[in-house]
């Protein structure tokens, strides 16, 4: 552990043909010859809140100032239910099908039911705190493509960068934003884990952070799974006047597991996203599932620079 804050580097000398420029985001990465996770065999003692939060910063301190150039392949599926949108439209009817003030259903024909998905290539370079991310499009709905420098076509959300979200939970210069406590213990992937919860000490706050839960391994303070706050999830304000539209109260959930471990930084090998509308009664109605899995990473440059 006394080397997690020296320089660390790993260059992979690799023959670049045929890799095609990807983008950013949450993203999870694969070594060459790269195997399911191998964890670090440590031995730490089950720790209290404060010593917890005090390697997950140092743990964010080291991946804000990570240096990255890897490819991996990116997977969507997408899948949106327009049902809301067209009983939005029918004031006599809500959003189950029954008419106003009677209780029996009402038919009201078959919703549509789209589905979507996307395979790219994609790449991500970050270099000095600056990310350049591209994608080239190799499939679309079973449909062979080949379209470099394509733009991110999913319809019910357009995502960012989760391999960096420990930064905006737990970096040093955050930490005063946030109240923290343990919310629980728990296993995921068969790992015992400590689920840490941060909420902001303001709720009134304007931050432009994320905030919400993390799943930490208890033997290696390792975050495996992260999910994310509602209000600060990218063009919230269209979920918000969804909502209105359909007299409900929009609920988002966003959630990334970090599987893949490259010199010490853990890398997101699934990211999944579900728009969902509530009643007063905390009934839902899901209009929309979309999830993203990564894989066939290749790894050129993972470095940690000492600033």
């Amino acid at each position: 552990m006394a080397d997690l804050h020296k320089k660390q580097r790993i260059v992979l000398s690799i023959k670049r043909k045929a890799v095609f420029e990807m983008g950013l985001f949450a993203i999870t990465f694969s070594l060459i010859g790269w195997s399911p996770v191998h964890e670090r065999k440590l031995s730490l003692p089950e720790l209290g809140l404060t010593a917890l939060l005090d390697k997950l910063t140092d743990y964010a301190g080291r991946l804000e100032n990570v240096a990255l150039d890897f490819v991996c392949r990116e997977q969507i599926e997408e899948k949106i239910d327009y049902t809301l949108d067209a009983r939005a439209s029918s004031p006599m009817m809500d959003i189950w099908g029954y008419s106003s003030g009677v209780g029996f259903p009402v038919h009201i024909g078959v919703p549509k039911v789209t589905n979507n998905s996307y395979v790219y290539d994609y790449q991500c370079i970050r270099k000095d705190r600056i990310i350049h991310e591209s994608r080239t499009l190799l499939e679309k709905n079973k449909v062979k493509i080949n379209e470099p420098n394509s733009r991110l076509m999913t319809e019910a959300f357009v995502y960012e960068n989760a391999l960096l979200g420990p930064v905006g939970i737990f970096a040093k210069r955050v930490r005063p934003l946030f109240a923290y406590k343990i919310a629980g213990r728990d296993k995921f992937d068969k790992k015992p884990v400590v689920i840490i919860e941060a909420v902001p000490v303001d709720e009134n706050a304007d931050l432009h952070t994320l905030y919400g839960k993390a799943w930490v391994d208890s033997a290696n303070a390792d975050i495996l799974k992260i999910e994310w706050g509602q209000k600060h999830v990218g063009r919230f304000d269209i979920f918000q006047e969804r909502a209105e539209r359909y007299n409900l109260k929009p609920r988002i959930t966003i959630r990334s597991e970090f599987q893949i471990l490259a010199n010490g930084i853990r890398f997101p090998n699934l990211l999944f996203l579900e728009e969902a509308y509530t009643n007063k009664r905390s009934r839902a109605v899901i209009r929309s599932e979309t999830t993203v899995t990564y894989k066939d990473f290749k790894f050129f440059t993972v470095e940690v620079e000492i600033r």
